[in-house]
């Protein structure tokens, strides 16, 4: 990197990517593309924003997943403003490939996995977040891989059933909007739709692991397994105790 070389170049507002408190950026730091998110001007020095924005730093920049945008920094960018500095996500929003009706299967497959991925990533890190849209899930340019943007601002010791259960939810209407899009009658898809936004909560899945193993039309196989054990063990109890090896009565023995 050369010394002359200036910090921030190319700094351009992306004003489809904005969301409600943040004004979001693309610029080359020394050379190199990332993206910037920073408060809107009526919220800039307002001291409980500029808490907001600090606080989805601390809780964002330990966070590493192949499906979640990273974090590189905050700092002061001239002629912007206070930015939490991440990596480049230039791409499409599943929202535009929906609007011009470009949702493909290979990104139904990213929706079916690395999406969920994503959010199981997040439940376990008891993260709450915005509600999943198909605003925050872009497809970036080029090898259009699927990164999640906005993935939260407070962590806390557990998560509620209620924000579980939200997000299991709002992940069934992103699916079910992707697949209708995309003209896709896959039965397991539909399954997983009908069940992730069931009006009942407790008839939803528990948790994004469930979500994952429905999506590989697979059940629980932990339980299974335990019960196919269980009920293998009886039958040799039960073929044992008719056998001429099965134990005998006390006053048998004793004559």
């Amino acid at each position: 990197m050369s010394s002359d070389q200036p910090r921030w170049t190319e700094v351009e507002h992306l004003p489809e990517w904005d969301e409600e408190f943040y004004h979001i950026y693309t610029a080359r730091k020394f050379g190199k593309w990332v993206m910037m998110k920073t408060l809107r001007p009526e919220f800039a020095d307002d001291p409980r924003y500029m808490s907001m924005i600090e606080q989805e730093f601390d809780v964002r920049y330990n966070l590493a997943h192949p499906n979640i945008v990273m974090i590189n920094d905050f700092e002061d960018v001239p002629g912007v403003g206070r930015c939490i500095v991440t990596d480049d996500v230039y791409g499409d929003s599943l929202r535009k490939l929906i609007d011009e009706k470009r949702v493909t299967p290979a990104h139904i497959e990213q929706l079916r996995h690395q999406l969920v991925d994503a959010l199981d990533y997040i439940q376990s890190k008891h993260i709450v977040h915005p509600p999943l849209t198909p605003d925050n899930i872009i497809f970036t340019e080029g090898m259009g891989n699927l990164k999640l943007i906005d993935v939260g601002y407070e962590q806390r010791p557990s998560l509620s059933f209620q924000s579980t259960s939200d997000d299991i939810y709002n992940y069934g209407r992103v699916l079910d909007t992707a697949l209708k899009a995309s003209g896709t009658t896959d039965p397991i898809l539909r399954r997983v739709v009908r069940r992730c936004t069931d009006p009942d909560p407790k008839k939803r899945f528990r948790d994004m692991q469930q979500v994952h193993l429905a999506l590989e039309g697979r059940k629980s196989t932990v339980i299974n397994t335990i019960i196919i054990v269980f009920l293998v063990l009886m039958f040799l109890l039960a073929i044992w105790l008719m056998s001429p090896y099965r134990p005998l009565p006390p006053d048998a023995v004793a004559q």
